[in-house]
């Protein structure tokens, strides 16, 4: 009977004009998509390596702009307010697209949640510890851990369950109190999902994939398999479903009424599953990951569809097709930058003409504040010391991740390669 109800709301639930049966894309992104959520609307929103959240509606995006890193954390609370965490270790709150930090950590968040009743919002940071947040005009307070913090997740009691890096669940009944340790584990546990029926779920780096009894610790079901790590966890209560991801591109679909494997899924056909949410009905799962595009599959029907993703990305593709200086910039720098002026949403900013650009200076790039005071001018000898100490240390306070290019040859290569791909037409 349950199939049968959950048959024909697939046949009954439009997703935006497209019918339950078919496929979905939603482009606009220029960077992997790291996080996803849903709300009672219906709404989709995404986080992403090109340092944006955004919201979609109808297909169409509301672009969110105020990390200065990549933004790694979604989630919904009260009256559709969307809140926003990032590798620039701060949380947002978004109310008519517009931006208020609620909280910073010292270190990367890696998961928001809003408690049943609106009033707080957890953050897990790789800072070690986790973010209490009053959404009611209280202080906030953070919560000392000891490790490393994948996940935090509130109960219908308001008691906060924690995922960490050292392999352990551990449960809050007050933020004052020591700790409960549910469950432990070897290695790192990444991701947890709670149900009022009195179980908790849970994937982990060496691809545990486990459910358990939230009060007892007492295990209920193991699904783990030979695909590591977990990377995504996504539930569904009203049809019954967890939606598991790895780091092979798979998406697995539980059926918690029977605890049985419904599908096994090849969703991408390179790299991980990032991020899943089901759509508000749950006859769809969205999912995201190295590409630049949100995937909708509907779930009856995602066994016919190809893995998705056709094209590789540039910085997967193979060495040997490629010369020293271009292998370079796709190692280091093609995720975040784009050669020419297309007009795509990135990271970074765009390299046409860099070669005696002055820094900071690209129109409608939002640049830290240390570029924009910067009198630095792009030449061969500031692109070599950029690679050479590191953007840590030779600009420090940029938006640009820490990397270096030791071998002077490598970095001369990458050089020669950029004089040539940045070159405008009026240039030559």
């Amino acid at each position: 009977m349950r199939r049968l109800a959950l048959s024909l709301a697939l046949c009954a639930a439009p997703v935006w004009g497209a019918g339950a049966e078919e496929f979905v894309t939603l482009k606009g992104h220029g960077g992997p998509i790291m996080a996803l959520a849903v709300d009672d609307e219906d709404r989709v929103a995404s986080a992403s390596f090109d340092n944006t959240a955004a919201i979609w509606q109808e297909g169409r995006p509301t672009w969110l702009e105020a990390h200065d890193a990549a933004t790694t954390g979604v989630t919904f609370g009260p009256r559709g307010t969307l809140f926003s965490g990032g590798d620039d270790f701060a949380i947002y709150r978004w109310q008519r697209g517009q931006p208020q930090e609620i909280g910073r950590h010292a270190g990367k968040i890696r998961a928001l949640d809003v408690s049943s009743d609106g009033a707080f919002l957890a953050s897990a940071s790789w800072d070690g510890t986790i973010g209490l947040w009053s959404l009611n005009g209280g202080t906030g307070q953070q919560i000392t851990v000891g490790a490393g913090v994948n996940d935090v997740r509130f109960d219908a009691k308001g008691r906060l369950f924690a995922a960490t890096m050292a392999g352990q669940v551990q449960v809050y009944d007050t933020p004052d109190e020591t700790p409960r340790l549910l469950a432990e584990q070897g290695f790192g546990i990444n991701r947890l999902v709670l149900s009022q029926e009195g179980w908790l779920a849970y994937g982990a780096v060496d691809g545990g994939t486990r459910v358990i009894d939230m009060e007892t610790g007492a295990q209920i079901a193991d699904f783990t398999l030979d695909r590591r790590p977990i990377l995504a966890l996504a539930y569904h209560a009203q049809s019954q479903q967890i939606a598991v991801g790895d780091g092979h591109g798979y998406i697995m679909m539980i059926d918690t009424s029977n605890w049985s494997i419904a599908r096994d899924f090849r969703a991408m056909r390179e790299g991980p599953v990032w991020a899943l949410a089901f759509s508000r009905d749950g006859s769809r799962i969205w999912a995201g990951g190295i590409h630049d595009v949100i995937y909708g599959w509907p779930i009856a029907l995602m066994d016919s569809h190809q893995a998705a993703g056709n094209e590789t990305r540039s910085f997967l593709q193979a060495p040997e097709t490629m010369s020293n200086g271009e292998r370079q910039f796709m190692r280091k720098c093609s995720i975040c930058h784009d050669l020419s002026d297309a007009g795509q949403r990135r990271a970074g900013p765009h390299l046409a003409g860099l070669f005696g650009r002055a820094a900071g200076s690209l129109p409608g790039y939002r640049y830290s504040r240390t570029l924009l005071q910067s009198d630095l001018i792009w030449t061969d000898e500031t692109i070599d010391a950029l690679f050479d100490q590191g953007p840590d240390h030779y600009i420090p306070g940029s938006k640009m991740p820490m990397q270096r290019i030791t071998a002077p040859t490598d970095r001369q290569d990458l050089i020669d390669y950029l004089k040539t791909a940045t070159k405008l037409p009026k240039d030559d």
